[in-house]
């Protein structure tokens, strides 16, 4: 981001672990600097139209899973994709089984309490304010040493280089598989590059 000419503000975590509070400082530094001259603030959490940008991933699944698909699981950071994908997917099958992923260190969708993490981009520490419960058959925690665990062998073993994320979305996403008919297939999203975890302890001294 410094590369491309960008003045970064670091907010500070505990101790590398991802909170309610540090979520929640972030949000009130991105407010503070949208205030500034020159600036815009998408409001990611509040911004209805995120869903939509996933309108046409849905359909994309759809088309190459030539209609196998029955079940698509997503971890949780504001929801957009878990939810703009499924609701796509449900109108092609209504009995799409929409599977949400959360940190088990940190189960507020699932109803427990507030906790840190190490998953980057999920797990805020509160209920994320476009949640909707009804379109979520099933919540799955997955803990940080697992998703860390199954993002390096996927970058070992299938060449798929992603985040700690992806790692947390595979683990649910097997465990879904083994549920279902041999003649459907479940779904799940590598989320991002591990080019931006290299610095971090996913990748820096990978085990």
């Amino acid at each position: 981001m410094r590369a491309l000419g960008a003045e970064l503000v670091i907010v500070p975590s505990d101790h590398k672990r991802i909170t309610e509070g540090l979520i929640k400082e972030m949000i009130a530094t991105a407010r503070d600097l949208a205030g500034e001259p020159g600036s815009y603030w998408t409001d990611q959490l509040n911004n209805h139209d995120g869903e939509a940008g996933y309108h046409p991933l849905a359909e994309e699944i759809w088309a190459q899973t030539e209609g196998r698909v029955a079940a698509f699981v997503q971890a949780v950071g504001t929801a957009h994709s878990l939810l703009g994908t499924a609701d796509v997917l449900r109108r092609h099958r209504p009995s799409m089984r929409v599977v949400a992923v959360e940190p088990s260190e940190s189960p507020v969708l699932s109803g427990g309490g507030t906790g840190g993490h190490r998953i980057e981009g999920i797990g805020l520490g509160f209920v994320p304010p476009l949640w909707r419960p009804e379109m979520v058959d099933e919540i799955i925690g997955v803990n940080s040493d697992e998703a860390m665990a199954m993002a390096r062998r996927l970058s070992a073993e299938e060449g798929i280089f992603a985040g700690t994320s992806t790692g947390a979305n595979v683990i649910a996403a097997l465990g879904v598989a083994e549920r279902l008919r041999e003649d459907e297939a479940v779904v799940t999203l590598a989320v991002d590059s591990g080019s931006k975890y290299l610095s971090t302890e996913l990748y820096a001294e990978p085990v």
